[in-house]
């Protein structure tokens, strides 16, 4: 069953899609002016969300940790033992890794030099990516080295690094995007036991399930240690950064959308036009419509009808336009275009086509008011 035949059913449907076909180039640039809009809409919508997805991505697991060190009011040089167990057990259903750190300069046969940071731990797994090697839940022997440092030294998987006299072999290489050296890089994880002249911890990680339970932890770790007139231990966590990075993201959202409907509200007032010139030009048809029984209520849909093909055609193109233009930022800004096809992105999609078809029903109501509410005889004498 074609198009037109299932149009004939429909004799007012039928007419404004007749209508629409006569004078085409007309009918293209309303079009053309609704599908510019809808990309406007949504590709900018889409545009933020990849924005707040890459701002997420690039925080990648910090917003599950809670960071402390040692307050201003503290009485030692560090962290002890007694309070790392303190937050172990204010803190049940988290991993509670504690952290001595120093700095060192590393030396190669070649003559290349590197001021690194080093890191005491047991449990590193959760802290470092690994790009080579192993990645032990206990680090009790050898090290694990940054990827960039291991390659300007000239590094392999087994080779021997020196710190404060002790000999560790390479274990792994860490990620360039991951550890807590300058830049992700710069970094030696050595075994809490390579850094035992050390009698305090000079930080600890609190990992926890999700960013809530992180800021939870942490609240619970702050309540416990410090008041309002001292410091004992400082906690850090990146819950409150993923909310301000929401909430700009949401602000810029809406004032993309905002930028992008100004588009939308041009094409409507070029479909105004449209509407207004289209009965004009059909007044004395509509004169002879309405003088052979024609109802008003007819010629209303008629011409409402033509606003809505309009604003469908154009939506739908808008749409896909919209599409294409989203797989492209995702793939710019995220590295994963297929990321665009979700609901937090193709729902700009929805709300552009859905912008569109309102915005011209909108548009075509007083030229199809004017045109049901002209006297016949007025609209054949022209």
């Amino acid at each position: 069953m074609g198009l037109a035949s299932v149009l004939r059913r429909f004799p007012s449907v039928l007419m404004a899609w007749r209508n629409l076909g006569r004078n085409r180039t007309r009918t293209a640039l309303a079009v053309l002016g609704i599908v510019i809009g809808v990309i406007a809409i949504a590709s900018l919508g889409m545009a933020g969300v990849a924005l707040e997805q890459q701002a997420t991505s690039s925080l990648g697991g910090l917003t599950d940790e809670a960071s402390i060190s040692p307050g201003d009011d503290i009485d030692t040089d560090g962290i002890t033992d007694e309070q790392v167990e303190t937050v172990r057990n204010i803190a049940p259903g988290t991993t509670v890794i504690p952290q001595k750190t120093n700095s060192t300069e590393l030396s190669a046969r070649n003559g290349e030099e590197a001021n690194v940071q080093v890191t005491g731990v047991t449990n590193a797994a959760p802290l470092y990516e690994i790009a080579v090697g192993d990645e032990p839940t206990r680090l009790e022997t050898g090290a694990l080295i940054s990827e960039s440092t291991a390659q300007t030294l000239g590094l392999e998987i087994g080779d021997p690094v020196e710190y404060e006299g002790k000999i560790f072999r390479v274990r792994g290489f860490i990620a360039s995007d991951s550890g807590f050296g300058p830049d992700g890089g710069g970094e030696l994880v050595l075994p809490l036991s390579a850094l035992n002249e050390q009698d305090y911890y000079d930080s600890v990680t609190v990992i926890a399930e999700d960013g809530d339970a992180a800021t939870e932890a942490a609240n619970s770790i702050e309540d416990y240690f410090n008041d309002e007139d001292e410091e004992i231990l400082s906690v850090t966590t990146y819950g409150s950064v993923q909310e301000d990075i929401t909430s700009f993201t949401d602000t810029l959202e809406l004032a993309l959308l905002g930028i992008g409907s100004i588009s939308l509200f041009v094409a409507s007032v070029a479909i105004l036009n449209v509407m207004l010139m289209s009965t004009i030009e059909r007044r004395g048809e509509i004169g002879v419509l309405r003088a052979v029984g024609v109802r008003r209520g007819e010629v209303l849909r008629m011409i409402l009808t033509e606003a809505a093909f309009l604003g469908a055609v154009g939506g739908v193109l808008g749409a896909a336009g919209s599409l294409a233009v989203g797989l492209v930022i995702f793939y710019v800004l995220v590295g994963d275009p297929v990321l665009a096809l979700g609901w937090s992105s193709s729902r700009y999609l929805l709300y552009g086509f859905t912008f569109a078809l309102v915005a011209s029903v909108l548009s075509g109501v007083y030229p199809a008011w004017k045109a049901a509410n002209e006297s016949p005889v007025d609209a054949l004498r022209g």
